[in-house]
Formats: C-alpha cells, structure tokens, sequence
C-alpha cells in the first residue's frame, strides 16, 4: 500500500511506497496502476518513461505541453533533486503557484503532478539520475518552457550560483 501526502496544492502529491526490507536488502513497487488508481482516485495509465542524468547545479524546466499535458511521476534513481510543480490551470484556485520538495535516491517518495503543470527540477547532488513516467507521449511542437527566474513565479530555488541551463531552458518564456 502506498502513502499519499498532498501537498501545499492539493493535486500535486508526494506517494511514498510501503518497502519491505529483510536481511537481502529492499524490495518496493515503484508503480501499481491499480493502487495508485485506487489510491488516487482516478484511472491512471502512463504511456512513456523518461530517464535522465544530470550533474550538480543542473537546472530542467520548466516544461509543460499545450494541447497534449501530460502528468508525471517522478522518481530519483541517484542523487537529490529539487523538484519543483507550477500550477498553469487558469480555472485553479492555485493558479500561478508552485510547489518543491526534495526528493533523494535515499528515499523512495516520489512526486505526482497532475496534467496542466510545468515542471522542472534542479540537481543538487555531484549527479542525479531521475525517472519520471507520463500519461502523454512527448510531442516537441507542443512544448513550451517558463523561464527558471521567471519574477513573477519566484521559485525560491536552491542555488548559490547561476544554473548550467541548455539553451531552449535559457529561451524560456515570462510567465
């Protein structure tokens, strides 16, 4: 059974799977589609995974599809992210709001977002390595990017000096 803890917006939630652990080590579903379905309250059915790897300082994102959202469930496989949820659904209380948490390698929690967010996430260990599963396959002209500093967000990002961004993340748009 996983444990679900919502969030500062309620639709973005943190589910940490139960573990068993014994003297080989852990074992953990890291997806179920009937619990989370269950658990969630919505059929849920993802369609693609994505893997990447990152180094410190390392900042992705802030993405979002138009036409084609996609939910997300993300995971990290090594390291510590900062992962960071922006709520863009004009007709949500919380619109215009984001949220972050920590998610680590150490710790199996993981963060859904649901459609009609940008995401993104900053890498704050020497490398990280994060899986995230969508319920839309990926579709390049549909995707825009907000600007990381975008002034009127204010993510309050964990960093002591400038990002490493690739270049459409330093195209990215105003809010």
């Amino acid at each position: 059974m996983i444990k679900i803890l919502h969030t500062k917006i309620p639709d973005v939630l943190l589910i940490t799977p139960h573990i068993f652990v014994d003297s080989r080590g852990t074992f953990f579903e890291s997806y179920n589609e009937t619990e989370f379905s269950k658990q969630m309250g919505r059929s849920l059915h993802f369609v693609q995974d994505n893997h990447s790897t990152s180094y410190k300082n390392v900042l992705r994102g802030l993405h979002y599809q138009m036409q084609n959202p996609q939910a997300k469930l993300i995971r990290v496989l090594k390291g510590e992210i900062f992962d960071v949820a922006v709520d863009l659904r004009q007709s949500s209380p919380t619109y215009g709001q984001w949220v972050g948490h920590i998610l680590t390698a150490d710790n199996p929690m993981q963060m859904f977002i649901p459609e009609g967010f940008a995401h993104g996430f900053l890498t704050l260990s020497p490398e990280s390595e994060v899986l995230y599963k969508v319920n839309a396959p990926y579709c390049k002209s549909d995707e825009r990017t907000i600007l990381w500093n975008d002034p009127t967000l204010n993510i309050n990002w964990p960093v002591t000096s400038p990002p490493i961004l690739s270049d459409k993340d330093l195209k990215g748009e105003i809010f």
